[in-house]
């Protein structure tokens, strides 16, 4: 971890945060409404520092186990289309987290002035971020630079966070049951939450400004990928041209970053990212509708009255299970 002059100012900084225990060993603070995990509590506000957006700029930005590493994979894809070969496609060799890097879970994490013209390879800019809108740097928010958000289903995020940290934790600690971490998720103690200020956050900005932040959703993408290829591409300013739709330019993307084709890479069953988390975690089963093996009834009776009561007249809804058109929808 980076060490700069202001270590003690920081820590006198950190210290009047809120705190919880997070699911693993480490600690969560309470930072510009969310809670923050505090290995990259740091970074973050460097990120927020001293970051300086360019117009150019495409953000993708994702509340975590909602398709982050999903939607890299197809907005690299889609964007850089033209400048590799399709069996050159970087993401065959390097995975989808290398190519469209974290800002605080990565470039910031290290080091609080990072060399972006290097950590850029292609152009425009593509990076990643799981922070808060609220909490984006004002360089962002204040030019033209996109972003791309995807949320999903509450319930299915939830048993994808809890299976993911279940997997990763210290093997010193007792791994929390899936009913505390059911507690400590319907209170909104996990990263970067809580998960549906985090999301209506991104909904509201969007719904003022559409030309700027393309709001997607897990299932939708699940349901119809190809059409949510093709106006990713127009909101990215790249659409895709009747030759390529012909060529079947669109299909191949879709096929490519599938969460079947990306598995089976060998770069993503090897290897750790720089945060320490093996490749193989980010990928689990990418299904709608799983949460229904693991949730009890009164778990899932408990968040549907905790989405119905936070989404109350936002106009988003989730889709919640593959299987049916059951839907939660704010009044």
């Amino acid at each position: 971890m980076w060490r700069s002059p202001g270590d003690d100012e920081f820590k006198r900084l950190v210290q009047t945060f809120p705190k919880e225990k997070s699911w693993t060993a480490s600690n969560f603070y309470f930072y510009q409404g969310f809670w923050c995990p505090s290995i990259v509590l740091r970074a973050v506000i460097s990120f927020q520092k001293h970051f300086q957006a360019c117009d150019s700029d495409i953000i993708v930005s994702t509340f975590p186990k909602c398709g982050t590493t999903w939607l890299k994979a197809l907005t690299f894809s889609t964007l850089y289309r033209n400048q590799f070969a399709w069996d050159e496609n970087p993401l065959l060799t390097f995975g989808p987290h290398q190519p469209v890097r974290f800002l605080e879970c990565d470039i910031y994490l290290n080091n609080p002035f990072p060399d972006l013209q290097n950590v850029c390879v292609y152009q425009p800019r593509l990076l990643s971020t799981h922070l808060p809108y609220a909490s984006l740097p004002t360089s962002i928010k204040d030019s033209n630079s996109k972003i791309v958000f995807i949320c999903r289903n509450p319930l299915d995020m939830f048993i994808s966070l809890w299976s993911f940290l279940y997997k990763l934790g210290d093997e010193s600690l007792e791994p929390l049951s899936v009913d505390e971490a059911f507690d400590k998720f319907y209170h909104g103690i996990y990263a970067y939450g809580p998960f549906f200020d985090h999301v209506l956050g991104y909904w509201k900005a969007s719904q003022e400004n559409p030309n700027k932040i393309l709001f997607l959703k897990y299932e939708d993408l699940k349901e119809d990928i190809n059409s949510h290829l093709k106006n990713l591409a127009i909101f990215l300013g790249v659409p895709f041209t009747d030759d390529e739709k012909k060529q079947g330019v669109v299909e191949e993307i879709a096929k490519i970053c599938s969460f079947e084709n990306l598995k089976e890479v060998e770069v993503n069953k090897k290897g750790v990212h720089i945060s320490g988390i093996p490749h193989t975690g980010f990928f689990r089963k990418g299904k709608v509708g799983d949460w229904s093996n693991y949730l009890t009834p009164f778990m899932v009776e408990r968040l549907e009255k905790l989405i119905q009561e936070k989404m109350d007249s936002s106009g988003l809804s989730f889709n919640l299970s593959s299987k049916t058109s059951k839907d939660i929808t704010s009044a």
